[in-house]
């Protein structure tokens, strides 16, 4: 499946979650698939997705909030496994597209492309995970995952595919909308 089918099924799966793309495409794709003010877009923060989705599922802990990173970017900051296994936010699910490559600088491979699991990294952090290849299997992941009341890891592998749009850039304007959809004060 490519990056953009995937997203496309993550869209199914979306209630009232707060979604925290990261930057690049997987923000391009969560655009183009279905725009909604629950959707916190960032620019400039590679690395930083699951860390700013673990605030906003520590301060909304009756709010389902999903992480959409791509594995170049967790591996920027891979540390953020270990403080999310820390805290074990119940209403956190971390959603990796793994290309094996850092899809928006370039296409140069990431660790994932020579073996490196970002799963099992996941599991040795205390949070439940699994690697899923189908769409089949995303979708199962998804619905076992908005059931386990634990943090999670869903590192789906994918194919690089070609955005077709991006979200504006007004950083204000994006951290508005998406505190005002959480019921937060700007």
């Amino acid at each position: 499946m490519t990056r953009s089918e995937a997203t496309a099924r993550l869209m199914r799966h979306l209630r009232h979650h707060a979604v925290v793309a990261s930057l690049g495409h997987p923000t391009y794709d969560l655009f183009v698939a279905g725009d909604r003010p629950e959707n916190f877009y960032t620019w400039g923060s590679m690395g930083l997705a699951s860390s700013i989705a673990l605030g906003v599922a520590l301060a909304c802990p009756d709010r389902p909030v999903i992480a959409v990173d791509g594995d170049g970017s967790l591996l920027m900051n891979l540390g953020s496994l270990a403080t999310i296994g820390s805290c074990q936010p119940s209403n956190l699910v971390v959603l990796v597209w793994d290309n094996e490559a850092y899809g928006t600088t370039g296409g140069q491979p990431t660790a994932t492309a020579r073996g490196a699991d970002l799963a099992a990294a996941a599991r040795a952090m205390r949070l439940d995970s699994v690697t899923v290849r189908t769409p089949d299997e995303l979708d199962q992941a998804l619905e076992r995952a908005n059931g386990l009341r634990q943090a999670a890891v869903i590192v789906a592998k994918v194919e690089e595919s070609v955005p077709s749009g991006k979200p504006p850039l007004d950083c204000v304007s994006i951290k508005e909308r998406f505190m005002a959809a959480l019921g937060a004060g700007a």
